[in-house]
């Protein structure tokens, strides 16, 4: 706000209702939601240690039974994990497309392969994309870990018709954000993204004015979590398996100004919008990506949720041994039982930190814009997260006060649902509000379509 209208506003967070906001923000009146969990979803006993198992879409359920070969009950889901060993069943499980982590202490993540890979990665992995090359775009290297590097992109204003793209319109549009009480207005933001880093991102993007279309397709559903996370978005559904659905989706990118994904490191390119494509379909273009095991490193295509996560990078353990009163010290000493269950945050801080890191990255990499018109992809993950939460030093926690009226606003929500009271904004920027132009609303209720601005 400082380079684009002169003045850079004092900005306060208020640290108890920013707590508030990893957890729920909605007070629901008359209804309620339906459950985020599957029943099978949960922590399990193996024959020498703990297991997670992540089964809340349908597929990932189906592929974890089927190597189970048990009925969907958690207690016959139980019984036959704990004929396993911890990481020869969290293998099988990867290895047939489900979801799974063994629980594993913080030292043995950081002498896993995969942990030495993420602890050696940037929290912000940021490749630039000159505005104006005389050069075609290039295939990034995949051969080197994600760095501050140049990529190569076709002219600005050039047209791709001999391009696998076609031809589009809006290539050299610059961002135009004219409205300091509403500084991301006119922002065009494309999102890709599912539970709950993403939409936490593209949420607060929201709340300072910028247009949020959210693209899902037709067989996801997340009923648990659209009243939380649909907020200030328009919600619309395209199959990229239809090639004019993949069509309509380079069109939107083509008049997008930021792409915000939650896709495994090869995902988005096996479906020919790879890295260097997506800059020349929107030359400019601001692209933040997530996954949740890193980028380099033999996981990087592991499927995972902030829960797993922790699993394995040793946060649930650390819980179980502080509430067990075991001390870092004794960490390399401590022998994996079936005592205790993992103890992991209460809440999803893994999903919610990154989620704020990725706003903050569209912002820096908006304020870079204004001076340079260079497009970039900035790379961030869930371990790399974990690995800069576990990297402070651990605090005695004094105890929030617990939720009181004046935390909620005043004035329902309609949402799709029913009427909701949602929390207060935890971020105060002088003459900024934090506020949503819509309410929560359900997936796949608008079209796949921009609008057009007043």
């Amino acid at each position: 706000m400082g380079q684009q209208f002169g003045h850079a506003p004092q900005v306060t967070i208020d640290r108890r209702l920013a707590s508030f906001w990893f957890a729920s923000t909605l007070r629901p009146q008359g209804w309620q939601p339906p459950s985020v969990r599957d029943p099978i979803t949960g922590d399990y006993a193996t024959r020498d240690g703990w297991i997670r198992v992540h089964a809340n879409a349908p597929h990932h359920r189906d592929a974890a039974l089927a190597v189970l070969g048990c009925s969907p009950e958690q207690s016959a889901v139980s019984q036959a994990i704990s004929r396993y060993q911890a990481r020869e069943l969290e293998d099988m499980l990867v290895a047939a497309g489900a979801c799974a982590a063994a629980m594993r202490t913080p030292q043995e993540w950081a002498d896993h392969p995969q942990g030495k890979a993420v602890a050696a990665e940037p929290v912000f992995a940021v490749q630039r994309y000159p505005a104006r090359s005389s050069s075609r775009p290039q295939p990034a290297s995949h051969n080197t870990a994600p760095d501050e590097t140049d990529g190569m992109l076709a002219p600005a204003g050039t047209a791709l018709s001999n391009s696998p793209f076609g031809d589009y319109r809006h290539l050299d549009k610059p961002v135009d954000l004219v409205t300091p009480d509403r500084p991301l207005a006119g922002l065009r933001v494309l999102d890709l993204t599912r539970v709950l880093a993403g939409p936490v991102c593209t949420r607060f993007l929201a709340g300072y004015g910028a247009q949020i279309l959210r693209i899902d397709p037709p067989f996801w559903n997340e009923p648990g979590l659209e009243p939380e996370m649909t907020l200030g978005k328009r919600c619309a559904s395209l199959d990229l398996r239809i090639p004019s659905h993949m069509a309509q989706l380079r069109s939107l990118l083509a008049d997008a100004d930021v792409l915000v994904h939650g896709y495994r490191p090869d995902a988005l390119a096996r479906l020919g919008l790879g890295e260097a494509e997506r800059q020349a379909i929107r030359p400019g273009l601001i692209d933040v990506c997530l996954d949740a095991y890193g980028w380099t490193g033999p996981w990087q295509h592991r499927r995972g949720f902030d829960s797993l996560v922790q699993m394995s990078c040793g946060i649930a353990w650390a819980g179980m041994a502080g509430a067990d009163g075991r001390t870092k010290d004794g960490l390399a000493s401590h022998t994996r039982t079936q005592a205790s269950p993992p103890a992991p945050l209460p809440l999803q801080a893994l999903d919610h930190a990154t989620g704020y890191l990725m706003a903050a990255a569209v912002l820096r990499a908006l304020s870079e814009q204004m001076g340079t018109e260079c497009g970039c992809v900035t790379r961030l993950s869930l371990a790399r997260t974990a690995c800069l939460l576990m990297s402070q030093p651990a605090q005695a926690a004094d105890g929030l006060a617990p939720e009181s009226e004046d935390d909620w606003a005043q004035i329902s929500e309609a949402t799709s649902w029913g009427p909701a009271y949602r929390l207060k904004p935890p971020c105060i920027i002088d003459d900024v509000p934090l506020y949503w132009d819509s309410p929560a609303t359900a997936l796949r209720t608008h079209a796949p379509t921009w609008q057009s601005q007043p």
